[in-house]
């Protein structure tokens, strides 16, 4: 394994299912997707049926905190050791193109290792892995439990890079055809298709080091962002999966002292992604909160007094289309309960993003106990058929502009928690790649 510790990379030995394998049946999306939709993971569950698949390795997060999370942990870790005991893996050392196609569009990527000695999820951060989001800490205790002591990691982080001109994946796609296919098949229950093309060429290897150099230069850094030359380098920006990296870091730094630097546990595989990549779009994720205990406008009126405004919107439509389309200083999110819609207009926000000013709101109300629960979901329709069940209450916020999402980091520091999602919920990654961490 060749590291590239400057720029925080190694590249990985990467398990891939023998031939053979059913892959349809083998990767599944990722673990936090559908948490208020069981119906999807029983959906699953019957598309699996006794097959090896990646089902078998992750902990869904829909079943958190229900009966039996203890137990499907236990079974989890012993999958993975089943799995590699019989010899289900092949091994690949080199670059591996991923392009995955959904809804229409084609996006692509490369998988590799990148060094845990290089991240800091820490607010405020210069690292060269960062954040982009805050990180909630009291979602790391349950990744935990599942990755201390299992001896694979598989994942669903997908990591950006700011590369308009598409030199280092682009090169890559363009010389695919001189590639091995290593898989190509359709995805389960309508997520679209998965392609992967690997290399084990050096100058193919070399060519993406090369230009991650380039994008890596302080000099032009500081010139692209118009920022000083001592501060930090950006290279790789979180997309998805923040907390599944920061669980990696927790327990690399738990154990570092005991197993030393040369460990594969100070590495965590990852897909790295364009943010310019034309099949790739930020998709906002709307809040649904769930047993309201208190009427809803009565507590945002309590919140922000008489910076706030509530007009009736008379369909799910009307909603959000003004959310969408919203101009000027105030800042506009939908509401959605079982008595219909409303648009909610905050003067004066606390941040510059309306999410971020919801949220502070949110977490406040959740705090005094005037919900039970949050949960984090995609698509207008979901926020709006959770929404609108009894003793239930949605927002529908609007989305950012992922062009901004480098500089406003770089800049401004780490944005709001659940600010942005790369695509809708069935365009998410699935877990197909495998490495050894123990």
């Amino acid at each position: 394994m060749k590291n590239y510790t400057k720029l925080g990379f190694q590249i990985p030995q990467v398990l891939l299912p023998k031939a053979g394998t059913d892959l349809t049946r083998w990767a599944v999306i990722a673990c936090d997707q559908f948490t208020s939709q069981p119906e999807y993971w029983n959906d699953v569950e019957r598309t699996v049926g006794d097959a090896p698949s990646t089902l078998r390795l992750i902990l869904p997060e829909v079943y958190l905190e229900k009966p039996g999370e203890g137990e499907r942990i236990q079974t989890t870790q012993q999958a993975m050791k089943t799995y590699v005991d019989k010899g289900l893996f092949e091994t690949y050392e080199g670059l591996i193109l991923v392009e995955r196609q959904a809804a229409g569009k084609t996006r692509r990527g490369v998988m590799l290792a990148l060094d845990l000695e290089c991240y800091d999820f820490n607010k405020g951060s210069q690292s060269l892995i960062r954040a982009t989001e805050g990180t909630i800490l009291e979602r790391l205790p349950p990744r935990i439990k599942i990755r201390s002591g299992a001896p694979l990691e598989l994942p669903h982080i997908l990591v950006l890079i700011d590369d308009p001109q598409d030199t280092v994946i682009g090169a890559l796609a363009a010389r695919k055809a001189a590639m091995k296919k290593i898989y190509d098949f359709d995805l389960m229950l309508g997520s679209g298709h998965l392609t992967g093309y690997f290399s084990s060429d050096p100058a193919d290897e070399q060519a993406l080091v090369s230009a991650l150099e380039k994008l890596a230069d302080p000099a032009a850094f500081a010139s692209r962002y118009g920022v000083s030359a001592d501060l930090g380098v950006l290279l790789f920006a979180m997309g998805d999966g923040n907390h599944s990296l920061a669980t990696a870091k927790a327990i690399w730094e738990q154990i570092k002292l005991k197993v030393g630097m040369d460990h594969p546990a100070r590495y965590a595989l990852v897909e790295i992604e364009n943010v310019h990549d034309a099949g790739l779009e930020f998709e906002p994720i709307h809040r649904v909160i769930f047993d309201v205990r208190e009427e809803v406008i009565t507590a945002l009126k309590r919140h922000f007094g008489s910076r706030l405004s509530v007009e009736t919107a008379n369909s799910a439509e009307e909603m959000t289309a003004a959310v969408d389309s919203q101009s000027g200083d105030s800042q506009v999110v939908g509401l959605v309960t079982p008595q219909g819609y409303a648009l909610v207009r905050i003067q004066q926000p606390e941040t510059n993003l309306p999410v971020g000013t919801l949220q502070l709101f949110l977490d406040a109300w959740l705090k005094a106990g005037g919900a039970a629960r949050i949960d984090y979901v995609h698509g207008a329709d979901v926020v709006t058929q959770l929404g609108s069940q009894p003793d239930n209450a949605g927002f529908y916020v609007p989305g950012m502009d992922k062009s901004d999402l480098f500089k406003t980091v770089v800049l401004d520091g780490a944005l709001p928690r659940k600010t942005f999602s790369m695509g809708e919920a069935k365009e998410k990654r699935f877990y197909m790649e495998a490495r050894r961490i123990a």
